[in-house]
């Protein structure tokens, strides 16, 4: 859960409910956190798909494998 201000995907509107509506499912707490700067979540997400759909010599696992101990190191058990 995120300790700021947020906009939910039921109250969204414009381009943050046509951001919302490209994320598979549910959005998460980490792209509700950046409800309030729609601008800011597009970067998020443009960056999170370079990194894990992107051009690079890693298969989906070890983009995963990274993404999960990244967060361990962290402390992020999200």
């Amino acid at each position: 859960m995120a300790w700021v201000r947020i906009i939910g995907p039921e109250q969204a509107e414009g381009e943050l409910a046509k951001l919302y509506d490209s994320v598979p499912g549910k959005p998460d707490g980490v792209v509700q956190a950046h409800s309030l700067v729609p601008r800011a979540l597009a970067a998020l997400l443009a960056f999170y798909k370079g990194v894990m759909h992107g051009p690079l010599d890693l298969t989906m696992t070890e983009r995963e494998t990274i993404a999960v101990t990244v967060s361990h190191v962290n402390d992020c058990y999200y």
